[in-house]
């Protein structure tokens, strides 16, 4: 995981030579729409306030709960007490970025989304309000699990699935009987070996108009890594780099590769 200071640095770099977000100069029509629809989109779901109102009694819950942990930074099957408030705090996707991938899922009409990494539900929730049939979300731990699904149950989200356990065995079992996905964030294990798995996994069950997006694909050397990787693989036409996220696409209809780099 890189140092604040080294995340800074490359953040300021990304702004000076990524493109001004608003749609000048850009030739891609696909591009284009998603800088002036998705990007800058107004599109919004009433329930979104509840959703931010149950952050806000998150970040002030200081009750602990035992956490198991798969992903990078961790010991195999570590476990630890952590506060609620922490998590909502630290792990959570800000109300910009889950607001961007719930419209990236309205403008897209994704049916059939896959999550990896529920955390405590928020994301999952922006997910599920956008028009989805619906939204099967991994998750490690099983109090972390219980406690997202107390939250779906709050805000009267019933089109959301839960599959708990290790994400590097249950996405596979899940997939061998799943249906053709059209969304994927994966949110997962920040490290290069088991996002780029993730990523082979999903694709055998991507179409033509499936949206992959990666979280903090400049978290670490490692996460660089795996988003080089992800780009320069064959099946893969285009990628939009947002430096939180990265958005990968598999249009045949692009000729050639095509690698994007925008400020939001």
């Amino acid at each position: 995981m890189y140092s604040s200071f080294q995340l800074l640095k490359k953040y300021i770099s990304y702004w000076f030579h990524a493109s001004n977000g608003k749609g000048h100069g850009v030739h891609s029509p696909f591009v284009f729409d998603f800088i002036t629809s998705v990007l800058h989109g107004q599109q919004q779901h009433p329930d979104i306030k509840k959703i931010e109102s149950l952050r806000k009694s998150l970040r002030k819950n200081d009750e602990k709960i035992e956490v198991v942990d798969f992903g990078a930074g961790s010991t195999t099957n570590a476990h630890s007490q952590r506060c609620i408030s922490q998590i909502a705090r630290t792990a959570l996707k800000s109300p910009k970025y889950a607001q961007l991938l719930y419209r990236m899922a309205a403008h897209y009409q994704c049916k059939n989304v896959v999550e990896l990494g529920t955390s405590l539900g928020l994301t999952t929730s922006y997910l599920a309000l956008s028009g989805a049939e619906k939204v099967v979300s991994f998750e490690g731990s099983p109090s972390i699990s219980a406690l997202a699904q107390q939250h779906f149950d709050s805000l009267n989200i019933n089109n959301i699935d839960i599959i708990e356990g290790n994400v590097d065995l249950t996405l596979p079992n899940y997939l061998e009987s799943s249906p053709q996905i059209d969304l994927a964030f994966i949110d997962a294990n920040h490290r290069a070996e088991p996002t780029i798995a993730y990523f082979n996994h999903l694709l055998k069950h991507a179409h033509e108009q499936t949206i992959f997006v990666f979280d903090d694909i400049h978290w670490s050397s490692d996460m660089e890594t795996a988003w080089r990787q992800i780009q320069s693989h064959e099946k893969v036409t285009m990628t939009i780099d947002l430096f939180f996220f990265g958005i990968v696409l598999i249009k045949k209809d692009f000729k050639e590769p095509q690698h994007f780099r925008i400020r939001f």
